[in-house]
């Protein structure tokens, strides 16, 4: 004897029409990591499918992309000089500023993100200016040149600005420095709740961006800490963030359903790099199949309450979603 929930499920156009949560190609961001040169394309070896690429292979890469749906990217810098202060995220010929302008003239009509944050910029590989004595980094120093970091690919043509670095007031300081100079309009997509996370590792390997030094838990959350997380978010939608985040999304899909009951902003996650990893690797060994355990991730992240997913799979998703 079928009860009602067999009776909806046997019919496939039945269940189509009763599914809860949809994907979307317009679910996704995808992330591009941009070397200084020229014809380059890098394939990472923990992250197969993922590449550093010059900005001449990037530009064709957002062909590609835009061919398969996806029209929103979010841009890491990888320059060739790094220093204390990652001087190449505050200069408008910097990797990136150079990278948005190139971007946005051959394709107008792609949607630029841009990371803000010094990781990826500075010799010892933390997220701003250190403070000698503590060894951790300066907040105050570091909010002052997030602020100009954002000025500077606001006015380079990028479309939303994602502070990634944690520091306590970002979103007010960095909100301030675009409103003063007449970019009020800009959006920013905060990392409002980033822990200090064991599944970044990959993502190190393509961004160059391991510390030279210990590690980021004076300003990354501790991955045990619910209520904080929570509380982390609501402080960046107090101060003016316009989207929220949590990253990484596989292990923390408590937090993304506890912020998506606490706030009505659009809430993004990052599937990161040691997810992807993960993934690849199972399908790989034969342990898995590939493709119906990543959209049934993707469908995860959805059902979780994220509306926007920053992820390495989103072409093989579009491609799949487009049959």
């Amino acid at each position: 004897m079928f009860t009602r929930f067999r009776r909806k499920r046997i019919n496939p156009v039945l269940r189509d029409l009763l599914q809860e949560t949809h994907l979307s190609v317009n679910d996704f961001i995808y992330p591009l990591f941009i070397k200084e040169g020229e014809g380059i394309k890098k394939e990472v070896d923990s992250m197969p499918g993922v590449f550093q690429m010059s900005i001449d292979e990037i530009l064709k890469e957002c062909e590609i992309l835009k061919g398969l749906g996806i029209y929103s990217i979010i841009l890491f810098g990888i320059p060739d000089v790094k220093d204390s202060v990652g001087s190449d995220a505050l200069c408008e010929r910097g990797v990136i500023a150079s990278s948005i302008r190139k971007i946005k003239e051959a394709h107008p009509d792609m949607f630029v993100v841009t990371d803000l944050c010094f990781c990826e910029y500075t010799d010892h590989g933390h997220c701003g200016v250190l403070d000698p004595v503590l060894e951790t980094v300066d907040n105050d120093i570091t909010l002052d040149n997030l602020a100009k970091q954002a000025v500077i690919h606001a006015k380079a043509g990028a479309d939303m600005i994602a502070p990634s670095g944690m520091m306590d007031g970002m979103i007010t300081s960095i909100r301030d420095g675009l409103d003063m100079v007449g970019f009020s309009h800009i959006p920013i997509m905060s990392y409002s709740t980033k822990f200090s996370s064991s599944y970044y590792g990959p993502f190190r390997d393509v961004a160059e961006s391991s510390p030279s030094f210990g590690d980021r838990r004076s300003y990354q959350m501790n991955p045990a800490n619910r209520r904080e997380a929570i509380l982390e978010s609501l402080a960046d939608e107090e101060e003016g963030a316009d989207i929220l985040m949590v990253k990484p999304a596989l292990a923390y899909l408590d937090i993304v359903r506890d912020i998506r009951e606490n706030s009505s902003l659009p809430l993004a996650v990052y599937n990161v790099s040691g997810e992807y990893s993960m993934l690849k690797m199972a399908g790989k060994a034969g342990v898995i199949d590939y493709d119906k355990v990543m959209m049934e991730t993707m469908i995860g992240f959805k059902r979780a309450g994220a509306d926007i997913i920053i992820s390495y799979h989103a072409k093989e998703v579009a491609k799949l979603l487009q049959g």
